[in-house]
């Protein structure tokens, strides 16, 4: 069966990471999310996907051409405008001739995820089976009210707590027959002007269409929106891939647990790297340096001496200078953190940190969280980050700067001098 693989957002919840990149080349555990959701496709059975890109289209079909290296046969279509799922999916209608599978390009969920939703589309000759998955705040996802016999009665819209019909919500993993598209061309347009996947869904279901709901296990699956999102997720997978170590590991260095040391990666003496931990190519940790639990550290990273890296994602070409500590934080590509650089991560009063996403403030309900840092963020000696906060890309932040509040990209603070101290010419 062929899958339908949706990659056309920018992420703008994830900025400044998707300011120059799609979300769905970010790396986890070394391999972008694309990748991962085309991977578990793979290994559920499917040989043939389309991916519907948009938003740096160009980048992810230049990543992954024509699939070769997967194992796989990739065609690729454009969304033109970016005009809601249920346009997306209208897209590929020339590319599918029979069932299949949809999938949103931005999940990480398990191989069996797919093969039990197949298996329940073909038991019960169904038009359409969704994914449903428990979760703690309904109010956040479409939740899925289930009759019984495993069938779709109707799909909410992030309801009010009180409102909920239940707690299991869209996954965003499909299978369908071709019904579908006539379907998608009786929908019209949301308030907001797009066209919407699951009110499409409700006219089969207003037709007493079979569409059924496959329950699947909330540690198999996994959404990827927010920048904390991320972080979960790079754990979610470090906990899953198989670890080896290529790389040059100097005598009086530790390692423990599952850790990964790309080939041509260095380890210095001294170094303690707890798993599960991932270090990719080129990348030089040490000496004398702790790296803790969940961090994937990419390709041409240096992490000098006497730093502690713990639950993060480092990517490729950045430097963290010695004597810093980077915790629960996101440092995207060609950033340098000179030495004593300071990732604060948990509030003073201990209550969950906030970040402010899309201009608004939300409440991440994580006790601990650092920085996100975007792309060339540059910052000097003993610079201090408080919990939650984001630095756009090529910002420059200077010496003894505490950050306080999100920087834009560019922006450029530094501490003014003094103009009352007492400053003389030296001998």
């Amino acid at each position: 069966m062929k899958a339908v693989v949706l990659a056309a957002g920018k992420g703008n919840r994830l900025q400044p990471i998707t300011a120059t990149r799609p979300k769905h080349l970010i790396k986890l555990g070394g391999k972008p999310i694309l990748e991962l959701c085309l991977d578990a496709l793979k290994a559920s059975g499917v040989t043939e996907v389309v991916v519907v890109t948009h938003y740096m289209g160009d980048v992810i079909r230049g990543f992954f051409g024509k699939g070769e290296k997967l194992g796989l046969k990739i065609e690729y279509v454009e969304q033109a405008e970016m005009l809601g799922t249920g346009n997306a999916v209208r897209v590929v209608e020339p590319y599918v001739d029979d069932d299949f599978v949809l999938v949103y390009g931005d999940l990480l969920f398990a191989p069996e995820v797919v093969a039990n939703v197949v298996s329940l589309f073909e038991a019960e000759n169904a038009a359409a089976v969704m994914a449903v998955v428990p979760v703690e705040k309904p109010e956040n996802y479409g939740i899925v009210e289930v009759a019984a016999g495993q069938a779709v009665k109707c799909i909410v819209e992030k309801p009010a707590l009180s409102d909920a019909p239940s707690n299991l919500a869209n996954a965003g993993i499909y299978v369908f027959s071709k019904e579908i598209f006539d379907k998608l061309k009786q929908t019209k347009a949301s308030v907001r002007g797009e066209w919407e996947l699951t009110d499409s869904l409700s006219l089969l279901i207003d037709e007493k269409k079979t569409v059924l709901a496959a329950e699947i296990l909330e540690d198999d699956w996994l959404d990827v929106g927010r920048p904390w999102d991320l972080l979960e997720a790079n754990s979610w997978v470090l906990k899953r891939m198989e670890h080896k170590i290529y790389g040059t590991v100097e005598n009086g260095a530790h390692l423990v647990g599952a850790v990964t040391v790309a080939e041509t990666a260095r380890i210095r003496s001294g170094a303690y790297i707890e798993g599960p931990c991932f270090i990719d190519e080129g990348s030089d940790i040490g000496p004398n340096c702790y790296i803790r639990p969940s961090t994937s550290i990419g390709k041409n990273v240096r992490v000098g001496n006497a730093c502690e890296v713990k639950n993060c994602i480092i990517m490729d070409g950045t430097h963290v200078g010695h004597l810093s500590y980077v915790g629960d934080s996101i440092v995207c590509e060609r950033c340098n953190l000179a030495a004593g650089t300071i990732t604060a991560n948990l509030r003073l009063d201990d209550e969950p940190v906030k970040m402010v996403v899309k201009n608004e403030v939300i409440d991440t309900g994580r006790r601990k969280l650092g920085a996100v840092l975007g792309d060339e963020v540059k910052t000097g000696i003993n610079a201090l980050l408080m919990p939650g906060v984001k630095v756009g890309t090529k910002g420059w932040v200077g010496a003894n700067v505490t950050v306080h509040t999100d920087l834009p990209a560019n922006a450029v603070v530094f501490l003014r001098q003094n103009e009352e101290r007492d400053v003389k010419k030296s001998k």
